[in-house]
């Protein structure tokens, strides 16, 4: 089975800040790119209909454009354009379990207004089997598309020590990997209510908290330093809420990852603290890795 990338368009500048952004990791990864529009009211394709009667005219001139311009900055991908019959949630759900990852524009906390974004990409966020990136329209203004050497920009991952990691580090490192970038592995965890004395905070607790989170982030990232040796990887660890220490490590990041469980059939979508606060508060693209 072709292995391939998809990128949900829906005509915003987000969507094809995404599909630039997919256009570049497909090329790293060598997949193709796959350009996904879906619209409910999509008629069955029409045959020697002029184009002005053609009522999937504007639907495929949203996808040729964008694979036109795509195919002009990357002329070695191959990029397939895919119009489909069906609502955004389910078509988009549907490609990520087909793909290696999907790629979505996002708006973080402004206002939304197009068909693929706010409450339909958070939901197939919180629902795909795959990884999904979201990417905002101001980072393909702001960030190159290859780092300059000896940028400062990094891939960044959010661990929770304790718990399944393995999807996460495998994302993290293969990214970091194809991208010649280093990674570093940030680790949050607030200071507990015994720390804290009538004189400020107890040192010597916060050195041994910091000292057993530094064992087990050791711990958990040795197989894949071993693993990826030319991947330049440090550590951060912070006494402070994972949600915000996850986002103020990211602020000059080129991505952040972070994980979240998978979709129980019985429960709605569910984004954890950390994931949350990462979608809607983090600059850089942001991906977001299912994990059991």
């Amino acid at each position: 089975m072709e292995r391939v990338l998809t990128v949900g368009l829906d005509g915003s500048p987000e969507s094809l800040a995404a599909a630039h952004w997919a256009a570049d990791e497909a090329q790293r990864r060598k997949l193709t790119l796959r350009l996904l529009h879906a619209w409910p009211l999509l008629a069955p394709e029409p045959t020697g209909v002029p184009a002005e009667v053609d009522q999937n005219y504007w639907a495929k001139r949203l996808v040729h454009n964008a694979r036109t311009e795509l195919q002009a900055h990357h002329p070695g991908l191959t990029v397939v354009g895919n119009l489909v019959a069906d609502d955004a949630q389910g078509a988009l759900l549907r490609a990520a379990s087909e793909s290696e990852m999907l790629v979505l524009g996002s708006r973080g906390l402004t206002p939304v207004e197009s068909y693929f974004l706010g409450d339909i990409s958070m939901i197939v966020v919180g629902r795909a089997e795959r990884p999904v990136v979201l990417v905002r329209a101001e980072e393909r203004a702001e960030r190159p598309s290859t780092p300059e050497p000896g940028a400062t920009g990094d891939v960044v991952v959010a661990l929770k020590l304790h718990a399944p990691y393995d999807e996460l580090l495998d994302f993290a490192f293969t990214t970091a990997a194809a991208r010649s970038l280093p990674l570093r592995a940030v680790h949050g965890r607030g200071t507990p209510l015994h720390a804290y004395t009538p004189w400020g905070v107890d040192h010597t607790v916060t050195q041994e908290i910091v000292q057993e989170a530094q064992k087990d982030l050791n711990q958990a990232l040795r197989p894949w330093r071993e693993k990826f040796p030319g991947v330049s990887v440090a550590d951060t660890i912070r006494l402070d809420s994972p949600a915000r220490a996850v986002v103020a490590a990211a602020e000059d990041a080129e991505l952040l990852i972070v994980g979240r469980r998978k979709h129980h059939p019985n429960l709605g979508p569910y984004l954890g603290p950390v994931a949350q606060a990462a979608v809607h508060h983090a600059h850089c693209p942001v991906a977001v890795i299912p994990h059991d």
